[in-house]
């Protein structure tokens, strides 16, 4: 797995970036790309999608397709990621091409894979939520017991929006447990009774210079961001101590470009780890229009190795 060192600018006005991905978010990167003076290329598998509209051009191919990436990464002179499921070996390869993709493959290994972020965050001294490694459904309600007798199960691998993971409470049924999170590996993590949830959105730069936004408020339902709120009801000493956790994650990661701490605000005011989300956020979207330099400006800035805004 390959990790790029470079710390200086390592793109101009003039110069193309690529993304990896289409989606909404994608878009929005390209969208702060060229009013920065970019130009865009996106590598997606899917047909018409919403970044190629914005784009100087795009490649539609499956991320397995070497040579396809190949040829992308010949055009471009950095690159990004727009969400966190693709592959690691892409990423990898485009960097073996002499391409810096920021965040790059380490990165993504730890955010894809639910109990290596959560083991990370151990490592780091960033408090989680209780959980447990589950490869077969007999270790659930064991599992569950042990961690208070509620919990949410969750696939491992590819989960967002609420997908691929199902709340559990009190005596229950493991097989359709596992069956309903795709009968592979899985994490059980305790349920947290939380007052509330925010998120810190920051910025990383590759020589270390670290730019906070204060954190939203967020609400979901079924798994999915419905609703931001800004300003949050969380205290300045727990917007500090966010801060904080974010730059300590960010730090640890070596990370490089804009990222997300979801966190769980208990009634007695600690804070616990979610997840993090390294690319830009849904719940960030209000610094597009609230703050003078947005987050996906911010991410293209410290992806093109420029000052943070």
């Amino acid at each position: 797995m390959t990790k790029s060192k470079a710390t200086g600018v390592i793109a101009r006005p003039g110069d193309t970036i690529g993304i990896l991905g289409g989606g909404q978010l994608g878009r929005m990167l390209a969208i702060a790309a060229a009013d920065l003076g970019l130009d865009v290329h996106i590598f997606t598998p899917e047909q018409d999608s919403p970044a190629s509209r914005v784009a100087k051009r795009t490649w539609v191919a499956p991320f397995e397709d070497r040579d396809a990436l190949r040829e992308f990464a010949a055009s471009i002179t950095a690159a990004t990621i727009e969400f966190e499921n693709v592959p690691v070996d892409a990423v990898d390869l485009i960097e073996d091409e002499g391409v810096p993709v920021r965040p790059n493959g380490e990165t993504l290994s730890r955010a894809q894979d639910r109990l290596a972020e959560k083991t990370f965050f151990q490592e780091i001294g960033i408090e989680p939520a209780n959980f447990a490694r589950i490869d077969h459904p007999d270790q659930i309600q064991p599992e569950l017991s042990r961690l208070g007798g509620s919990g949410v199960l969750k696939s491992r691998f590819a989960g967002y929006d609420g997908k691929g993971q199902v709340r559990l409470k009190g005596a229950i049924q493991p097989y359709p447990a596992w069956a309903e999170v795709g009968s592979k590996m899985a994490i059980l993590e305790a349920w947290i009774e939380h007052d509330f949830e925010i998120s810190v959105i920051a910025a990383r730069s590759a020589t270390g210079e670290f730019v906070p936004y204060d954190p939203p408020e967020n609400d979901h339902s079924g798994g999915i961001l419905r609703k931001s709120t800004f300003p949050s009801r969380a205290t300045p000493a727990i917007i500090d101590e966010a801060k904080r956790l974010a730059k300590k994650l960010a730090d640890e990661l070596d990370y490089v470009g804009v990222l997300a701490l979801e966190l769980f605000v208990t009634k007695d005011g600690k804070l616990l780890a979610n997840e993090f989300a390294p690319r830009v956020h849904n719940s960030g979207h209000w610094t597009q229009d609230a703050c003078f330099t947005g987050q996906f400006e911010q991410h293209i800035r410290a992806v093109c190795g420029w000052p943070l805004g």
